[in-house]
């Protein structure tokens, strides 16, 4: 008889934290992100111009390493990062993925 109520109370459970919802209208943070996660962006936002700076400073370098990430940072900071495209070899969209058991195939 406890197995059949312990399967109805599971039904009940519909989500959130704690498995028993929010009610309609209801956050589940309704206190939203800690201010202090705001206070940190703010201040990193500050030293933008630095940071850029800097990472100009690199991709003028002579180091070949230092100069392609900083290079990549200030592009992908500027465009976005690239999408990425998986192509086959007949030119099909998409990607496949082979799951092989052992030897077995």
């Amino acid at each position: 008889m406890s197995v059949d109520n312990n399967a109805a109370e599971r039904k009940k459970r519909t989500g959130g934290v704690t498995g028993r919802g929010f009610k309609k209208g209801q956050s589940g943070n309704p206190g939203g992100r800690p201010k202090s996660v705001k206070d940190v962006k703010e201040a990193a936002r500050e030293h933008t111009m630095l940071a850029i700076e800097r990472l100009v400073h690199w991709a003028k370098s002579d180091e070949p390493k230092a100069s392609v990430a900083a290079s990549n940072a200030l592009l992908d900071r500027a465009w976005g990062k690239a999408p990425m495209k998986f192509e086959d070899e007949d030119g099909n969209n998409g990607l496949t993925v082979i799951i092989k058991n052992g030897d077995k195939c």
